[in-house]
């Protein structure tokens, strides 16, 4: 068995809850000859190691190195099928699935209607669940029995069965386009982030448009709109457009409202669509809405219809700790949060196999800003060289170039000048190789690099320069995505009026909750 299979299998033993690892025990256990069988002893062995080790295995167990290979690859399978076998995993899909499954033995059985019968009462079930390539599927092997076997049990059969399908497969087409456009633009988010240019606006939009199929929203469903108002919410992120990412995610959550039984079969989507709306609500600086929606997610995960696994569990911290950040920041509520932080370091820690690298490094960086805005300059730079130090980050451009752009701004707050011409010298190369020195970007670089010649008689006259000639750029289509991530406006009120930068921010946003 390869090293990827072996992590596999260590990584899916050390996931199973104890009840499902009872559950397996029990499986395995209803075939007496099982109870000591080397695949079961191999289990026993890897629930107990802390960190897999092949050479204590093989001292506890009586299986042989040549063995080993074959003996996981057996337990992995076994392990597969207990885990579909639990009551826990029969979701609606998998039970279709099942049931789909028993229907083409009984067809290879030669009992025909009997497989037609059930073919026909799952085909409902997986069009109530918009299971529509499922449906397809059934649909297909309906095709197959009846071309065998003449049922003559309904009229025009052939005709209705031919309908069906081309109905599916027209639906399909239209999903499957749909979502290409969906994840191409999500690519395009977690490679770049927001447009930078026209240039790049109009490009986004050209392809977005191009690749939008023909539809009419009344021929559509739920699968079909789901994906619609996804792609429609990634371009117009991309695009900067907060409006339209507001009415898109409510366009998604009411889609949900409309189909409440499908909300446990596509909890992912349901949560998402939450998580996108208080996105929205964040960058249009809604705090009052934003907090109560927060409270609504919080209820939310509380609720029967939400499913308890580990997938929901680790999309659940993401969505309600990244949005936790996100309303002290609209509240200018930057204090006393080691606490927070903590409980944050702790779920990362527990999630980190769950969720991805990209994740991480934004975490990290709502982090630095949190502890940039109370101050402690030190600690945003710890949180910061987690990812400009990242060598493997290949993706959200922006965040990698805000974070070396707000890394100078807490060395000078710090004190830590006496390098800041070479950070300045190794940020400015950044951006450059980044293609993403723009004006805001230019100016602090610029303000940056002639502070050590500047005068203190003379500080705050140069404080006073810069946000004049920064404000120019707060309502520029492009220039202002500086400011969705670095706030660096009211950190220049904060020096112009000797105030801390909190106190400039949390006065905002009370004027903005009035």
């Amino acid at each position: 068995m390869t090293n990827d299979l072996t992590d596999n299998l260590f990584s899916l033993i050390k996931s199973l809850s104890p009840s499902e690892k009872r559950q397996f025990s029990l499986y395995v256990g209803r075939i007496g000859v099982n109870t000591d069988s080397k695949f079961l002893n191999l289990f026993r062995v890897m629930t107990k190691l802390k960190k897999y080790n092949e050479k204590e295995i093989l001292q506890k167990t009586k299986i042989s190195k040549q063995q080993l290979s074959n003996v996981k690859a057996h337990l992995y399978k076994q392990i597969l099928i207990s885990l579909r076998l639990n009551p826990a995993h029969q979701s609606i899909p998998v039970q279709i699935r099942e049931q789909f499954d028993f229907a083409y033995i009984l067809y290879r059985k030669g009992l025909y209607k009997q497989s037609l019968k059930l073919l026909d009462k799952i085909k409902g079930q997986a069009l109530e669940y918009e299971e529509k390539n499922l449906a397809y599927e059934i649909l297909e092997l309906e095709k197959i029995i009846e071309s065998q076997y003449i049922t003559r049990s309904i009229e025009n059969r052939a005709e209705s069965l031919i309908q069906q399908t081309e109905d599916l497969s027209e639906l399909n087409l239209i999903s499957s386009k749909l979502s290409n456009l969906s994840l191409q633009l999500y690519a395009i988010f977690l490679k770049m982030g927001y447009a930078r240019t026209q240039e790049e606006a109009d490009s986004i939009r050209n392809y977005f448009y191009q690749s939008l199929p023909e539809y009419k929203i009344k021929d559509i469903g739920f699968r079909e709109k789901l994906w619609l108002y996804k792609a429609h919410l990634w371009f117009s992120f991309i695009t900067q457009d907060f409006l339209a990412c507001y009415r898109y995610s409510m366009k998604w959550i009411d889609l949900f409202n409309e189909h409440k039984h499908l909300v446990s079969i596509h909890p992912v989507s349901y949560l998402k669509g939450n998580h996108y709306l208080l996105e929205s609500l964040f960058y249009l600086n809604h705090t009052n809405l934003f907090e109560k929606t927060l409270k609504n997610l919080e209820g939310m995960l509380k609720e029967s219809k939400i499913p308890d696994d580990d997938n929901i569990k680790a999309l659940a911290f993401l969505y309600l700790y990244s949005n936790k950040l996100n309303l002290r920041f609209m509240q200018g509520n930057f204090a006393n949060g080691d606490e927070l932080v903590e409980k944050i370091q702790k779920r990362i820690k527990k999630y980190k196999d769950r969720i991805d690298e990209h994740h991480i490094m934004v975490f990290y960086y709502k982090i630095a800003s949190l502890y940039f805005g109370d101050g402690n300059n030190k600690k945003c730079i710890e949180y910061l060289n987690k990812i400009i130090n990242n060598k493997s980050l290949e993706m959200r451009e922006d965040l990698m170039c805000f974070a070396r752009i707000l890394s100078l701004v807490a060395h000078y707050e710090a004190g830590l000048d006496y390098h800041l011409d070479r950070l300045v010298k190794s940020t400015y190369k950044f951006l450059i190789k980044m293609n993403d020195l723009h004006e805001v970007q230019k100016e602090m670089i610029r303000f940056l690099r002639n502070l050590p010649e500047v005068s203190p008689l003379e500080i705050k006259d140069e404080f006073k320069k810069l946000h004049s000639k920064l404000k120019e750029f707060e309502d520029h289509p492009y220039e202002r995505r500086a400011f969705l991530y670095l706030d660096i406006i009211s950190w220049l009120e904060s020096k112009i009026q000797n105030r801390p930068v909190a106190d400039v921010i949390a006065e905002k946003a009370a004027l903005v909750s009035r």
